[in-house]
């Protein structure tokens, strides 16, 4: 199967775990060495009266992927025990 990043972009993704929806994809990663799609990446969690943009971003690792629809990703990420989530990718301030 055969997809753009737009094609992409336009999906939804959702947690199949416990069915949270992520939001879409924003970014992915690859592996310029050896021309691997690595993970994409979802906007964070939106918290307090910071509504419009989110602190952190969601790194899915390709791995994590499912299945990819005509409309929806779905993903397996187990949640984390530990305080620090290896999926968030904090963003730097500038």
């Amino acid at each position: 199967m055969e997809s753009s990043f737009l094609e992409l972009r336009c999906k939804e993704v959702v947690n199949v775990i416990d069915g949270k929806r992520l939001g879409h994809i924003v970014d992915v990663a690859f592996d310029l060495c050896s021309a691997r799609l690595l993970g994409l990446i979802v906007p964070g969690e939106k918290t307090g009266w910071n509504i419009f943009k989110s602190a952190n971003q969601l790194f899915i690792p390709f791995g994590c992927i499912s299945k990819i629809g005509e409309d929806t990703i779905l993903v397996e990420l187990p949640p984390q025990g530990a305080p620090v989530n290896p999926y968030i990718l904090t963003q730097g301030k500038k």
